[in-house]
């Protein structure tokens, strides 16, 4: 028997958790202070990666790290001020990144990652969303025969332990292959299982109107007014107060904020990262990851998108754009990049956890409340599988993958 569901967050996650709680017969109510995919969701790569079974980990090495205190990238910033607030949780994630505990995170990350490309397919065929994705993968760009040896060890690596297919491209091969780049490189990794995406919010917003059309109900609302009430939970929505038996959080990088106050101490924290659009008058093939600079460029519908890793700063600090005009100097190394096409690039946070994995499950104190967030440089990846996971849970049936790593007790709260 369905049940009437909350579920708070309209982004990749949010969205496709109410979709498969419809799927399922449940009364589901998505709400957003937004449109879909209009945060989190909007702002990344592109990216379905498949190949990313290995979670970002926390580098050990002294020569990325006196690189990442010095500011050398445009893969990582860091602003002083914000350093105190993080400090404890990016110390724990340092810990966890260590090889008595990576690999066994590592494993629990790959059986979803296993499931990315498999649970976005359905998805995709139901809403006509053929046109934004491209199956054929990325190149890893290497700009010195060092970064291109230990891309290619590490890509057959990966590549024989989970199934995945890499070719490794030498300079006359990625020269055929990217006409576009303006200078020779000694080569590239071909990463073939990912899908890119050309428009990541339009995505999301079809796969939100599929939703609708299973009978999802979208409001605008503030997710800061969920409220615990005799028969379940609350929250003030555009059309008033909404109420369900239960609710989920599905709030990304604001997760937190609506936790904290109900008593949840989650090791959770934030990286912001920017991206902006550029006119090109030769387009590559296909979306480009410079390994050594530390940015990732893809073609979109609205020009080419230059993405840049990670900001530890406090979410609502000013923009500092640093990392991007590093990423733009770079780029334009490589290729033929016009004016941007915004008047403003876009900045967003990734919602992160210190052990590298997402918080998927039942909230330990609060009966009706469930998690699913934390999904770090993956959400656009897994939304479809962990809502698939977190539905199979709240339906108490058999579950796709072993959920107990995603579990929030983990962390003792």
């Amino acid at each position: 028997m369905g049940r009437e569901i909350l579920v708070l967050g309209a982004g990749m996650v949010g969205t496709c958790t109410a979709l498969h709680l419809a799927q399922r017969g449940h009364a589901v109510t998505l709400v957003d202070r937004g449109a879909p995919g209009r945060e989190t969701s909007y702002g990344n790569a592109g990216f379905i990666q498949r190949e990313a079974v290995l979670p970002y980990a926390f580098p050990r090495s002294l020569g990325k790290l006196a690189r990442v205190a010095l500011k050398q990238g445009a893969d990582v910033n860091w602003h002083l001020n914000a350093l105190p607030t993080v400090a404890g949780r990016l110390a724990r994630y340092w810990r966890n990144s260590a090889p008595d505990r990576y690999p066994a995170i590592a494993a629990a990350h790959a059986q979803l990652i296993a499931h990315s490309t498999s649970e976005h397919a359905p998805l995709i065929e139901a809403t006509g969303a053929g046109d934004l994705v491209c199956r054929d993968g990325y190149l890893l760009l290497a700009r010195s025969d060092a970064t291109l040896d230990a891309a290619a060890r590490d890509a057959e690596a990966l590549a024989r332990s989970h199934g995945l297919r890499a070719a490794v491209l030498d300079g006359d091969a990625l020269a055929a292959a990217e006409p576009a780049l303006r200078q020779r490189l000694p080569g590239a990794v071909h990463w073939q299982d990912p899908w890119t995406v050309s428009d990541p919010g339009e995505l999301v917003a079809r796969y939100a109107a599929h939703a609708q059309r299973l009978g999802v109900r979208l409001l605008q609302g503030d997710a800061a007014t969920l409220r615990q009430t005799g028969s379940g939970w609350s929250v003030q929505t555009a059309e008033g107060p909404v109420e369900a038996a239960q609710a989920v959080v599905a709030l990304g990088p604001w997760a937190d904020r609506l936790l904290q106050p109900l008593g949840y101490r989650l090791p959770l924290f934030v990286k912001r990262g920017y991206h902006r659009h550029y006119a090109t008058g030769q387009t590559p093939r296909r979306p480009l990851f410079d390994a050594d600079r530390g940015l990732v460029i893809a073609p979109m519908r609205l020009g080419l998108r230059l993405t840049t890793g990670a900001e530890f700063a406090r979410q609502d600090a000013t923009p500092t754009l640093r990392q991007l005009g590093l990423a733009e100097r770079h780029a334009r190394e490589l290729l033929t990049l016009a004016e941007p096409v915004e008047a403003q690039p876009w900045l967003g946070a990734r919602p992160c956890t210190a052990d590298m994995l997402p918080v998927i499950g039942a909230a330990p104190h609060h009966p009706g409340l469930w998690f699913n967030f934390g999904h770090a440089h993956q959400g656009f990846t897994l939304g479809p599988a962990t809502g698939r996971l977190l539905a199979e849970l709240i339906d108490g049936g058999p579950t796709m993958v072993d959920p107990a790593p995603y579990s929030a007790q983990r962390f003792g709260t």
